[in-house]
């Protein structure tokens, strides 16, 4: 009869990434050159809300941000030596607060994941747009048509299996990277006696001390969103119980030292100058590849370079977005926490079909939405920027505020110890990571303008409506519980 309940639950299909495809996972969900080109001006403050931020000293706020994500990074790893099912967060949460909480946690988690997704496929369509008629003027087709035929690439990626998705993110990532380092590099040689390293680790150098920096380090936390993600993939992985911890640890490290060295070189390449950083805060990263006629380092060619790796860049980011939101709708889904037919799985690549054909249709929607209903991030009249990228900035700061809350969540329970074991090591780390989440909450709300303050009051009607409904629809055995492979020692799960 047990036997006969494990058959009833969806499968994905078999075990067989490696930490490599886990580790590309993970760092294409962050997405280090995109964010590079666009967030770390936040952490500088040139063009944040508050107009507060790191200054010269951002390397300091990313340093200081990365330890308390790596804070975060061993609470996941902690339990992902325990439990090896899609839901990732979904089912830590659950663990530790129970399935109602835990229930809400995936809706409010996997919709962020979702939203990320969507609104990164709008601003791609419009980059392309405007990239390809700014320099060349001839655009090809409208925004619209490019975010279509992305969405369709995305589609097939997923549909194909899930190593295909890896390595294009695998791909795409180590040539943006790549690329960008060795430019980022290059820059620094150019520099010579006009470095400076002392200074950009100096809290001094913000232009209101540690008050600056802090408020550095609370828009820093947004550059390492998505490093947990190779959690999703812990069913389609050869050897979870080792593989997954290492994965979400080291992408952590990876991605710091390459945000250390894009925000030095992003401070340093301006000579610290926050006057001259503002006139290229939109994009410091193409100010720094601009001829030297510019003040850049770079020439015209090395411009186009950059705005192509940030685009393949973009293209890791949502399809890493893809494969945890597909991931997650399928495992909630399973527990029946989602209606069941969102669980169905190819049965010829064994990938969540029925999940992917749901993300799909709501990439679909978002690009419907900015095509024909301009005015809806546009609540107190026109906005200042095209209305892909107000789309892309209402999605992306719903999608952040929603993981960060489900982050501080999963910190929270883990107080309580995995399994009943709590360590000193354990403890320290959850208090990090509350710290780290309760600032980058507020910094999410803090001056926020209009539409996209809205977006984090959005996230909690979410999570209530989450919370309601797992009181109404029971589901069934969690799958992290009920099968005995995606597990080890022994799990209770809150129901």
């Amino acid at each position: 009869m047990a036997d006969q309940e494990q058959l009833a639950y969806e499968r994905l299909g078999a075990a067989k990434l490696s930490l490599v495809d886990c580790i590309a996972q993970s760092v294409g969900f962050i997405g280090p050159v995109f964010s590079s080109a666009f967030v770390i001006p936040l952490i500088v403050g040139v063009i944040s809300a508050t107009g507060k931020g790191a200054g010269g000293a951002a390397p300091l706020a990313v340093l200081i941000a990365a330890v308390g994500i790596f804070a975060l990074g061993w609470i996941v790893a902690t339990y992902a030596r325990r439990v090896h099912a899609a839901g990732s967060l979904y089912d830590y949460v659950s663990m530790s607060l129970g399935g109602q909480v835990g229930t809400a946690s995936g809706w409010l988690y996997y919709s962020g994941t979702i939203a990320l997704t969507a609104g990164l496929i709008v601003l791609m369509g419009g980059y392309l747009h405007d990239t390809l008629d700014a320099e060349f003027h001839h655009p090809i087709m409208q925004g619209w048509v490019w975010s279509v035929v992305i969405a369709a690439g995305i589609f097939l990626v997923l549909f194909l299996g899930v190593q295909i998705s890896t390595r294009v993110q695998l791909t795409l990532a180590l040539i943006s990277v790549a690329v960008v380092l060795v430019f980022f590099l290059y820059v620094i040689v150019k520099l010579g006696s006009a470095n400076d390293f002392a200074k950009a680790f100096n809290p001094s150098t913000a232009p209101d001390g540690w008050s600056g920096v802090l408020f550095g380090v609370l828009y820093a936390v947004l550059i390492f969103v998505g490093f947990e993600t190779a959690a999703n993939l812990a069913e389609e992985t050869a050897e979870p119980k080792r593989q997954i911890p290492r994965a979400v640890l080291l992408s952590v490290v990876i991605v710091s030292v390459f945000y250390l060295i894009a925000a030095y070189v992003e401070v340093a390449g301006f000579h610290f100058d926050l006057q001259v950083i503002l006139s290229a805060a939109a994009a410091p990263l193409f100010a720094l590849a601009s001829p030297s006629s510019a003040g850049g380092f770079g020439s015209v060619t090395l411009v186009r370079v950059m705005e192509l790796v940030v685009l393949l860049d973009m293209i890791a980011v949502a399809v890493g977005a893809s494969v945890s939101s597909t991931r997650g709708v399928f495992a909630m889904a399973r527990d029946r926490r989602l209606p069941g037919p969102l669980a169905s799985v190819s049965s010829r690549y064994g990938t969540p079909l029925g999940a992917i054909v749901f993300l799909t249709v709501i990439d679909l929607l978002f690009i419907a939405a900015n095509q024909w209903w301009t005015s809806l991030f546009a609540l107190y009249g026109p906005p200042p920027s095209p209305h892909y990228f107000a789309i892309f900035s209402w999605a992306s700061t719903y999608g952040a505020f929603a993981l960060v809350v489900v982050y501080a969540l999963m910190a929270l329970g883990s107080l309580r110890g995995v399994e009943g074991r709590v360590t000193p090591g354990l403890i320290l780390a959850a208090i990090v990571g509350l710290a780290l989440t309760g600032g980058a909450i507020y910094g999410s709300i803090y001056k926020v303008p209009s539409p996209t303050k809205l977006a984090p009051y959005y996230a909690i009607a979410v999570f209530v409506i989450g919370l309601i409904v797992s009181f109404v629809v029971k589901g069934r055995e969690p799958a992290s519980q009920a099968l005995p492979d995606l597990r080890s020692g022994a799990v209770t799960t809150g129901r």
